[in-house]
């Protein structure tokens, strides 16, 4: 089976195995869920969730984001790591949205990429699930992981992993696709103990250690 063949396989297979599959990060608004996923960054979305309620909360606007001071930022967010950078992205992105977007959370891949602490993977993850619009693919450490694993890629670059994915699934698959890898990782297959056996994918995996 080469690489084409295994992608179709996988566009039958994996929305049958993982129907629910969705982003895990809880949020209302493509401000909140903006915020979320630079928190998310070397932390579980758990972990993730069990913080921006109260930070939520505190902060309901980009206004909120960009006048709160360093201190409660880092307070807030404390148990999600690398805390003191991430509250000074989160507050600059704060500013940046009053100043270039009226507070708004902009809907195109150029202008969220653009901001504070925001790279193309979380602008994809914020068009994907707030917007509805697959203009790429979400490269996590999941989905970067299972793409090498499943022979769709030998590259170890999320860009350059981005790309030889784009070749393979329709667009309006997309979002959905990290979200079926993202849960296919958490779920089965694990960085360290992968459950080949009970795998539904070992038939068509090349690393699949039956």
């Amino acid at each position: 089976m080469n690489k084409r063949e295994r992608a179709a396989e996988l566009l039958k297979r994996l929305p049958v195995i993982y129907p629910d599959a969705h982003c895990e990060l809880v949020y209302t608004s493509p401000l909140e869920l903006l915020v979320a996923t630079i928190l998310s960054a070397q932390c579980t979305d758990k972990r993730v969730n069990m913080v921006t309620p109260a930070l939520f909360r505190r902060c309901p606007s980009a206004s909120d984001y960009a006048t709160i001071s360093q201190d409660e930022m880092e307070e807030l967010i404390h148990s999600t790591g690398f805390y003191r950078n991430k509250s000074k992205n989160i507050r600059a992105m704060g500013a940046a949205l009053l100043e270039r977007h009226s507070g708004e959370v902009p809907s195109t891949l150029e202008s969220l990429a653009a901001l504070p602490g925001v790279g193309r993977k979380t602008a994809n993850v914020v068009l994907g699930n707030a917007f509805s619009k697959n203009e790429g693919i979400v490269v996590d450490t999941h989905v970067s992981r299972l793409s090498q694993r499943l022979g769709l890629t030998k590259f170890t670059d999320p860009i350059r992993i981005e790309q030889d994915l784009i070749k393979l699934f329709p667009r309006p698959f997309w979002t959905d696709f990290s979200h079926c890898l993202i849960f296919h990782g958490r779920r089965r297959c694990p960085a360290r103990k992968p459950d080949c056996a009970h795998c539904e994918l070992n038939d068509i995996c090349p690393s699949a250690k039956l």
